[in-house]
């Protein structure tokens, strides 16, 4: 293999990379508008009331939407998640993971 097309190669391998970031970036604000949903279990900025709810602000947004993912996929089980996720887009998800990492979460002192 050529030198040319091991740089090429490599490359294309980076900026794929770096797309597949960009790609899911999602938008806080229209997370916001989405989220009045979640808000019933997870509180309106991502901070449960109740123990029985995990507490999402401030999460790490790939995290989150790699949960979100998977709870449509299956891979996560949970029937309530499920059938929230069921009808969203990949755009929707990387909004409600932009919107709910943007919040303050729990803070805790050491």
């Amino acid at each position: 293999m050529s030198r040319t097309v091991l740089k090429g190669a490599v490359c294309t391998f980076v900026l794929a990379l770096l797309g597949s970031g960009i790609a899911h970036a999602g938008d806080p604000m229209k997370g916001k508008e989405k989220s009045t949903v979640c808000a019933a279990c997870h509180g309106a900025d991502g901070n449960s009331a109740s123990s029985a709810f995990p507490r999402i602000a401030g999460q790490y947004e790939d995290y989150l939407f790699r949960a979100l993912l998977d709870y449509k996929a299956g891979k996560r089980k949970n029937p309530i998640m499920a059938a929230q996720v069921e009808n969203l887009g990949k755009g929707d998800l990387a909004d409600l993971a932009a919107w709910f990492s943007s919040q303050e979460g729990l803070v805790f002192k050491r």
